[in-house]
């Protein structure tokens, strides 16, 4: 490399000799030699240049052109010639030096998400703005996205400052309509209200922002601001209208936020705030923060920061549907720092009506217009809706004036009630949402050891007439006594009334008599009630010998390979925290689960799989697959074991003197925390291992897994295989089908004209006659619910899959896919 004292002194000798040619010379093998970087003691060379008299500029610019003529198709030199070109000619008063190709690279820069500020490549965009013509959109896009990274340069930054229009980057589909709104004039709100919203850069709005904001929602009038802003939002996270080039391994770009813009939904957030309370206001501030949160290959969340602004706006809304919204997030939202604002958003609402955090939670979920539980009528003019809770979803039907339904919304109800209409539709959509939270809610609180006042209970619960929908489809203990809900009424299991009591609480089986669990097992089938998720049949995990042997570990999930992208979603959902494991040089705790009500914190040891860059990583680097070992309890507080990425020895990360804490012996963990957490990693594994995949038969990226894959496909059951495998036997008689299958050991076997099939009960894969030779159905990601009549909870996918590959099998004459029929 040049060194930039010898380029200095050469420069400076050519400048003496008035050798304008070889100074060009000179200065593009020092380019060409420091590969384009034009940091450092670049500057001073710059101002060297800058500083020669405007005739002997204008011979070295001409030198320069005649050198890019000669350098054919090298776009990186021809780059190099332009950028020195930008510096030496700026202020040359024609503009002859190739103003054409400078125009077709920096159009070729408005294809990129950023560049190296050191290439300098924004003196292309000065030369231009210097000739008095204004730069294309999207290469005012690139540069302000460029300003905005950490290692920007001054220079740029001051650069950006003078682009002004247009005021939102293009290339965004709300940013793209909301700059339709402009109207161009010089006094124009819309774009007083844009520029305001792209100072949001703070962590929360100022006072001053806030007066700022509330003068421009007052010009243009709350109403038509709510309205308008809404019709933005409900763009964000569109496709790009402009999509960027991307290089291998480079971060999804493309369904991330442009970083510019995203300060201005920051602002438009909190701008919404300061409107009067509505509920599309709430509906659209929660769709931001999921949207903003969802994960982007080599990003994580697509913009953490807008969705805090969203959560924060909420919680500056004084209503209902926000306090809902709200609520709802908590039970979704896994990324730490948003899930952090949205736990102190509701510690302060439940401190300012002095309540508990668990009973505003309670009390923020809405009724959406439901009458009663589960149901409501709804009136427009002769026609009536009726919007019905049915399991997980709600259905929305149509009357018309004679009584008779209607398979689609009547004419004059789109005419004469399209905002009511608007409306009751949303309503549907939230309840489903809320439905999906409140059930992961209550599914939680088996450990969350909460009772409750059995009035206030009656009234947050079972009469609910959301939540209603899920509490009288499980089992409660009303002051020790089991009871469930059936005719109307909380009932035993002798089917008498209980009217009232004191103290109700959710009910277990651990500790329960088998005999009891059978019983409330087959009360619910008597009385054709679909839990919400498993209760009664919920998997018990009680110490085996082998746990009692190693004493403080159990091993029973270790030697999985599980699919980390699907396990951490999974972990998220349940209530753990855990870190992807990147193919790199780094450590990372184990999967955890705190459990602050017993003091206590579970630990699942898992490593990164493999060492091929890109056969064994995402593009981005994260570890595709992962390899586990045991699971530990620790107390709560006790210091933090770590391991390498890709495998090694956890130890205790000991800091300011602290001792380390052995891990507690399993005999001593409370057999209800015991059982939950065991289910929830046998959920992980049942669910996330790559023995699922029917598409593994050969074992993987080179063969590796063969023997983990048949050994797990076809092998012993799991707890929660036993549990459908227990279902099945019970189900099955009142299959169509019923005379085809047969439960034999780990299998279901159904018997159809082509073959015998064997469908393992775990993993849902199969084997047929003759020999055992391996069938690959891949199931759809949703399949749809085999009809089956009557089934006792809600949320097995494997049981779906299972039970929809036997009801095509024992037709297998008339099977139809081809991929399934050359193997048959």
């Amino acid at each position: 490399m040049t060194s930039m004292r010898s380029l200095r002194q050469k420069i400076s000798n050519q400048i003496a000799a008035g050798n304008m040619g070889r100074l060009a010379d000179e200065t593009l093998k020092a380019a060409v030699a420091n590969h384009g970087f034009w940091g450092g003691d670049w500057a001073e060379i710059f101002d060297t240049l800058r500083s020669l008299p405007m005739e002997e500029r204008r011979r070295l610019a001409h030198a320069l052109v005649e050198r890019f003529d000669s350098l054919g198709s090298e776009p990186e030199a021809r780059q190099r010639v332009l950028t020195l070109l930008g510096i030496i000619a700026r202020d040359l008063p024609d503009d002859f030096f190739l103003p054409t190709e400078r125009l077709a690279e920096l159009e070729s820069l408005g294809a990129r998400h950023s560049f190296w500020h050191a290439t300098r490549l924004d003196l292309l965009a000065e030369a231009e703005l210097a000739t008095g013509r204004q730069l294309a959109p999207p290469v005012v896009a690139v540069l302000r996205r460029t300003a905005l990274v950490a290692y920007r340069a001054e220079h740029l930054v001051e650069l950006v400052k003078k682009l002004t229009t247009p005021v939102l980057n293009v290339g965004e589909a709300w940013a793209d309509h909301a700059m339709e709104q402009l109207t161009g004039s010089d006094d124009d709100p819309w774009h007083d209200l844009l520029v305001h919203a792209l100072t949001a850069t703070a962590s929360k709005p100022s006072a001053k922002w806030d007066k700022q904001a509330q003068a421009l929602i007052d010009t243009i009038g709350p109403d038509r601001v709510r309205e308008t802003a809404l019709s933005w939002l409900a763009l964000v996270g569109r496709p790009r209208t402009i999509p960027l080039e991307r290089q291998t391994y480079d971060p999804d770009i493309n369904n991330a936020y442009d970083p510019y813009n995203a300060n201005a939904l920051r602002g438009l957030a909190w701008l919404l705030s300061l409107l009067p309370p509505h509920p599309d206001t709430a509906r659209a501030l929660g769709a931001l923060v999921e949207t903003s949160l969802k994960k982007v290959a080599g990003i994580g969340p697509r913009n953490p920061k807008v969705a805090n602004a969203g959560v924060i706006a909420l919680s500056r809304v004084d209503s209902e549907a926000a306090l809902a919204e709200l609520a709802r997030l908590a039970t979704r939202v896994t990324y730490k720092n948003t899930a952090k604002l949205l736990d102190g958003a509701l510690e302060a609402r439940a401190t300012a009506l002095g309540l508990s955090r668990e009973e505003i939670e309670e009390l923020a979920v809405p009724a959406y217009g439901l009458t009663e539980v589960g149901r409501a009528l709804h009136r427009f003019g002769d026609v009536t809706a009726l919007i019905e809770v049915h399991g997980s979803k709600s259905v929305l039907s149509w009357r018309n004036a004679a009584g008779k339904e209607v398979k689609s919304v009547p004419a004059a109800v789109k005419r004469d009630h399209a905002d009511d209409l608007k409306e009751l539709k949303a309503a549907a959509k939230d309840i489903d949402k809320m439905l999906s939270a409140q059930a992961e809610r209550l599914d939680r609180q088996f450990l969350a050891r909460r009772t409750w006042a059995y009035d206030a209970w009656r009234e947050r619960y079972v009469d609910h007439p959301l939540v209603g929908t899920l509490a009288r489809r499980l089992v409660w203990t009303v002051d020790g006594r089991p009871v469930g809900f059936a005719d109307g009424e909380l009932r035993t299991l002798t089917d008498d009334p209980v009217a009232t009591g004191s103290e109700v609480g959710l009910w277990h089986p651990v500790g329960r008599e088998p005999a009891e669990v059978v019983a409330w097992r087959d009360w619910l089938e008597r009385h054709e009630i679909t839990q919400p998720f498993k209760q009664a049949h919920r998997e018990v995990y009680l110490l085996t010998d082998a746990e009692r042997a190693t004493g403080t570990y159990s091993n029973r999930f270790a030697a999985h390979v599980l699919r980390q992208h699907q396990f951490n979603s999974l972990a998220a959902i349940r209530g753990w925290r855990n870190k992807l494991r990147l193919c790199v040089d780094d450590s990372a705790p184990p999967a955890s689960r705190e459990l602050s009500q017993w003091g206590l914190r579970a630990e699942y040891w898992i490593e990164g799989d493999g060492e091929e860059y890109g056969e064994d990583t995402t593009e981005s680097g994260s570890y595709l697959r992962l390899r586990t070992d045991q699971v530990r309890f620790y107390p709560m507080d006790a210091p933090e074991n770590s391991a390498h990425c890709y495998g090694g020895e956890y130890s205790m990360w000991l800091r300011d003197g602290q001792d380390p804490v052995e891990p507690l012996a399993l005999a001593d963990i409370p057999p209800l925390v015991l059982s939950e957490v065991l289910r929830d990693v046998d959920l992980f594994v049942g669910v996330a291992s790559v023995g699922n995949d029917p598409t593994w038969q050969d074992g993987g990226p080179g063969g590796r897994f063969q023997e983990y894959w048949s050994g797990y496909s076809f092998g012993e059951l799991s707890q929660s295989a036993e549990t459908r495998r227990a279902l099945l036997d019970r189900l099955i008689p009142r299959l169509a089908i019923a005379d085809r299958c047969t439960l034999e050991g780990r299998f279901l076997h159904v018997k159809g004209e082509r073959h015998t099939y064997k469908i393992h009960l775990g993993s849902g894969n199969i084997l047929m006659t003759p020999n055992d030779q391996y069938l690959c159905i891949v199931p759809k990601s949703a399949p749809a619910s085999p009809q089956t009549g009557y089934l006792p909870y809600e949320g097995d996918r494997t049981l779906a899959v299972i039970l929809s590959k036997a009801m095509m099998l024992a037709k297998d004459t008339e099977i139809t896919d081809p991929t399934i029929l050359s193997q048959l």
